[in-house]
């Protein structure tokens, strides 16, 4: 399938695997680029951008295609070194950056001039004008649905994929609800150009977390999400767990006098102890409501080819066949 986005990162698939946390380590990333779609390295699950370097050439190791690096942009009182993650991402020869949080202006020109593509995550169709305005090569616009930082308009993607299509001229990938070839279908006829799944990836056999995360996921329903953190305008959807209710309840007995510190205990340090040693009810861990398509746990190359396979059978059999 060719799009703008196939061309413009030279891969095979409009399949992109989003940047999360402690999931986005060599193991995933290359199994999505082999299999045509593009991986995403997390730069800041590293410890350091020598941590990235050696990550980056161990992804290498494990595939030939394309694979990006997601930097995250994170207010902060002691900001990790982004000179140095970018750095290490340009002297690694990488050519594709998915940027979040923050805006990415000031790290534009020395990606741009390393030759490096720039695709920003947006959850608003004005952070992806400004994100095309700046300079970006493309966007990830992320619905209400997805996991992780959703924004704080809760516009779903039936209303905010047709709407980035009148706005930008930039291509676009549909993020949020992302899990199977109607998705795909959907997001291109809502005028994407291809789909970023993040959840989706966590439910296969080479992401590298605890199978308890994966059972959790597979045995989640559409309703099993919940949302953290509004009161402190850092809205994020989680899946639903013992440590995400102590948060709620926390929440509702402070009210908007509630702070950061107040939390912590639920959202701080929470990813290594859910991901690599599979303590589920730990914290606050990100999870799309799309937990309630994933019904299996298959190899990436298999759900990816599905998907394809899939989408092709519902554009020329399914959708053709209404025309005729």
């Amino acid at each position: 399938m060719k799009t703008r986005i196939t061309e413009l990162f030279g891969i095979q698939h409009p399949i992109i695997q989003g940047g999360m946390h402690f999931v986005g380590l060599a193991e995933l990333a290359s199994a999505v680029s082999n299999a045509g779609g593009l991986g995403i390295l997390t730069a800041l699950t590293q410890p350091s951008p020598v941590a990235l370097s050696a990550e980056i050439v161990r992804c290498r190791a494990m595939t030939d295609m394309p694979f990006g690096v997601n930097l995250t942009f994170l207010p902060s009182r002691t900001p990790p070194d982004y000179a140095g993650y970018v750095r290490a991402i340009v002297d690694g020869g990488v050519k594709i950056v998915e940027t979040a949080g923050n805006n990415p202006q000031k790290w534009l020109p020395a990606l741009h001039e390393a030759g490096v593509k720039v695709m920003h995550k947006c959850t608003s169709v004005r952070h992806a004008l400004k994100a095309q305005s700046i300079g970006c090569d493309a966007v990830s616009v992320d619905g209400f649905e997805c996991g992780g930082h959703p924004g704080e308009d809760d516009v779903p993607n039936f209303i905010l994929l047709p709407r980035a299509a009148q706005a930008l001229t930039i291509p676009f990938v549909a993020s949020g609800g992302m899990a199977d070839a109607r998705s795909l279908v959907a997001a291109l006829a809502l005028g994407a150009e291809g789909i970023n799944m993040g959840t989706r990836f966590v439910a296969t056999k080479e992401a590298p977390v605890h199978e308890n995360v994966k059972q959790a996921i597979l045995r989640a329903s559409e309703l099993d999400t919940r949302l953290v953190m509004r009161p402190l305008q850092n809205t994020e959807r989680v899946l639903n767990n013992a440590g995400v209710e102590r948060l709620l309840e926390k929440e509702r007995q402070l009210g908007s006098a509630i702070t950061f510190d107040d939390i912590v205990a639920e959202v701080g340090g929470v990813y290594p102890r859910v991901m690599k040693d599979g303590e589920m009810d730990a914290g606050a861990w990100s999870c799309g409501m799309v937990a309630g398509l994933i019904q299996d746990i298959p190899r990436v190359k298999e759900l990816i080819d599905r998907i394809m396979l899939e989408a092709e059978e519902i554009i020329r059999r399914r959708l053709i066949g209404m025309l005729a």
